[in-house]
């Protein structure tokens, strides 16, 4: 308990957020090739992790509610992250994740320095047979509202990925195969390890199957259904998902 009451002061008297992260999530709003979910992304800036830039011809003017809200935010975000630090096999000070958050599993749920989790997320881990899933997220990256990140064996997000928001990434699915039980009662099959590489962007609504390695600076269009590997710096689109360009040259 003493504990708790040291981190929590510890928030309330910290600085500007050291992530810069807000409420919206990460990237610039509209960046991105065309296909891809343009607002999905969030945006960062000023008004998102950080104390407001104020003009300088509007200092000392009352703040508006907008700017008292996002204060609040902020501020609700820094404590929440604090108080659930120590939950988590490891969890960056600097890292923030915004309430509501589902969890199962977190004693085996990594988070690195300078991420970003946005509201309405699940994180979960399984234990299947003896063995549990283990998740981790790297350093700087980005995870808007709604997504699920679930591992039975291992998922790895590497540093600055970028999901937009309902993303589903799983290592297994739901066994189905045995006609005499719901597949609610069937519990996990297909558990492969999934892999997400450093600077990956994932679009709106995509969907990441078991086994799958998604490459470095790869993007994923909106919606897109991924069972497949995707190399490194490589566009894919559409369900099942495939590569319909290439910017850098395949490693040798």
């Amino acid at each position: 308990m003493v504990e708790r009451q040291q981190m929590l002061e510890e928030a309330l008297a910290a600085g500007p957020d050291p992530a810069g992260f807000g409420p919206a999530g990460a990237g610039p709003a509209g960046a991105g090739p065309a296909g891809l979910d343009p607002a999905g992304a969030g945006r960062a800036g000023a008004d998102a992790g950080g104390p407001a830039a104020v003009p300088a011809g509007e200092r000392g003017r009352p703040l508006s509610f907008a700017e008292l809200h996002r204060t609040y935010q902020r501020l609700h975000t820094r404590v929440f992250s604090a108080l659930l630090r120590p939950s988590f096999a490891s969890f960056a000070p600097s890292a923030r994740v915004q309430h509501p958050l589902r969890l199962d599993g977190e004693r085996r749920i990594s988070i690195g320095t300078n991420v970003f989790i946005a509201s309405n997320c699940w994180l979960a881990t399984y234990e299947v047979n003896g063995h549990g899933g283990e998740l981790e997220i790297g350093e700087g990256t980005r995870i808007t509202g709604y997504c699920v990140l679930a591992a039975a064996a291992r998922v790895t997000l590497g540093r600055s990925v970028l999901l937009a928001r309902n993303v589903y990434i799983a290592d297994h699915r739901h066994a189905y195969e045995d006609v005499s039980l719901p597949v609610s009662e069937q519990g996990f099959a297909g558990i492969a390890p999934v892999e997400i590489c450093d600077g990956a962007w994932l679009g709106q609504n995509v969907v990441v199957a078991p086994g799958v390695r998604i490459g470095r600076g790869a993007v994923i269009g909106a919606n897109s259904f991924v069972r497949e590997d995707v190399d490194d710096h490589c566009v894919a689109v559409g369900a099942p998902a495939r590569v319909v360009r290439r910017f850098a040259p395949p490693a040798s």
